[in-house]
């Protein structure tokens, strides 16, 4: 039921329902303030929605060619995982290249709120003061993690199995994106969650007073479900066990082992088998976090499909199983070398270098690489478009729910600009026109998703006519210098 307060239009979380009084728009999101009806303990106030206020469209044109070094920020994933596992460790730990995106400081403002001290030195230095692991005091506020569902999970995670309450919300976005996947296994440590139908922020979680171990075999591969489960298990008694079918990007077994916790991974007839032993005491660390290769994507993709590009793309990071993108471009003729291979804080880097690959034949992507290169399917469509044939990509259900229906955005601004795609629940196929081809010349809506407005941005630097898209503005949670640096390259990106 609505209710009116001091002239205010809010709505108690117990009434709040998907599409009902607070519908996933641009404009608004819900910030939690005291009950009036004293039904839930918080009620929701339209506002405006930070992050995503007035659209910014933006266009695309056709480029000469993109020459020079990218010097990409620092990986999204890694740099999440430092926030918190510094909070959770004793002592301060030291941060070199942190992404300065919104979902990472969002990240960053939530492990304030729960009592570490993060500071920003300048210059993509950081440090976090922790407060050990069990230590997290109860937060004054809302967690607001703005448009990251990485941020929103881990942090979950984090705070699952210590006795406190907190308060979770999102951009339109994000409060559209379905948390059960999260809250389940959670629930098994003794977390319980109170939130909209179909398990949805704004939500509620108290956290576990006497947490149990875990065993939980995780239904669709996830690193972010699997994440969750292995933070919350630091504080529980005992082993906690996380079984994967599919490896999945695996920074969080590698840094709670640099952390010092007591972790093992093996191979076995049910899967991936990781075994965590709790209540550790973590240590603090120095990282320094390599490049993002999800980001990296972009100039690298813009670099193979526009006439006279080439591309140095410096200390990227190769994790395994983040890296399934330049495996794929090289099996459809892409030329792309890795140089100066070396490894740094735990992860394999490499310097990249992408030159204009004018013959690219369209392949199908193997559906087991599809965890190592999630986030790429859609700048990879646009690739997919400018070669010769079909790309056919399966076993990619898990786009239909990340910041949008990512196949859906896709394939609609894919079809607006002139390219045939077909597409299923959990597969799509591209119909490459080949070089020179791609009509262009539409305009495609963003759908609040970073991905998706980069993605449409790197098929106009090579199609015959500019692209544009609806909103830019997303595009500042993961890479908030997009436009300078393919500026620097030679791309000509303009806000209309």
């Amino acid at each position: 039921m609505l209710f009116t307060v001091r002239k205010r239009t809010v709505a108690c979380l117990t009434s709040i329902k998907s599409g009902d009084f607070f519908p996933p728009v641009a404009q608004h999101r819900l910030r939690p303030e005291r009950c009036g009806l004293r039904q839930c303990g918080i009620y929701y106030e339209r506002t405006r929605m930070s992050g995503h206020g007035t659209p910014i469209p933006m266009t695309s044109h056709a480029s000469t060619g993109l020459n020079g070094t990218a010097d990409v920020p620092g990986d999204k994933s890694i740099s999440h995982r430092s926030l918190i596992l510094g909070a959770m460790s004793v002592g301060e730990t030291r941060i070199t290249g942190l992404l300065e995106g919104e979902d990472v400081l969002d990240t960053g403002r939530a492990m304030r709120a729960f009592g570490a001290e993060v500071t920003d030195h300048g210059g993509g230095e950081w440090s976090v003061h922790g407060v050990g692991v069990g230590g997290f005091a109860e937060p004054e506020n809302v967690i607001d993690c703005g448009n990251s569902g990485t941020g929103v999970r881990l942090i979950m995670g984090s705070m699952a199995t210590s006795p406190i309450t907190a308060t979770f919300t999102g951009d339109a976005s994000l409060n559209g994106r379905p948390m059960g996947r999260v809250t389940d296994p959670l629930a098994l440590f003794g977390t319980q969650a109170v939130g909209r139908k179909q398990g949805r922020l704004p939500m509620t979680l108290v956290g576990a007073a006497d947490p149990v171990p875990v065993r939980y075999v995780v239904p669709v591969p996830s690193a972010q479900v699997k994440s969750a489960v292995l933070l919350a298990g630091l504080n529980a008694p005992g082993k906690t066990v996380v079984i994967e079918k599919e490896a999945t990007r695996d920074h969080t077994e590698r840094m709670l082992a640099g952390f010092g916790a007591e972790i093992t991974v093996e191979e076995t007839d049910e899967g991936r088998v990781i075994t965590l032993t709790g209540q550790p005491e973590l240590k603090p660390q120095t990282i320094i976090v390599p490049r993002d290769p999800s980001s990296a994507a972009f100039p690298v993709c813009a670099a193979v499909i526009t006439p006279g590009s080439d591309v140095l793309v410096p200390n990227i990071g190769l994790n395994p199983t983040r890296a399934g993108l330049f495996f794929t471009l090289q099996d459809m003729g892409a030329d792309l070398t890795f140089e100066n291979m070396r490894e740094e804080s735990g992860e394999p880097v490499a310097d990249l270098r992408a030159r204009f690959s004018p013959d690219l034949k369209g392949i199908e992507v193997p559906a087991e690489r599809a965890a190592s290169m999630i986030d790429e399917y859609p700048v990879l469509s646009v690739v997919a478009s400018f070669a010769e044939g079909k790309t056919h990509m399966p076993g990619v259900k898990e786009l239909r729910v990340k910041e949008s229906d990512r196949i859906d955005a896709m394939a609609k601004g894919l079809r607006l600009n002139g390219v045939t795609v077909d597409e299923g629940d959990d597969w799509w196929t591209v119909h490459g026109l080949g070089h020179g081809n791609v009509p262009g010349g539409e305009t495609c809506a963003s759908q609040l998703d970073h991905r998706i407005a980069m993605s449409f941005m790197v098929m106009g630097m090579a199609a015959n006519a500019p692209v544009s898209i609806d909103d830019g503005q997303p595009i500042a949670t993961s890479f908030p210098i997009f436009e300078p640096l393919m500026a620097a390259l030679g791309a000509r990106v303009e806000r209309t």
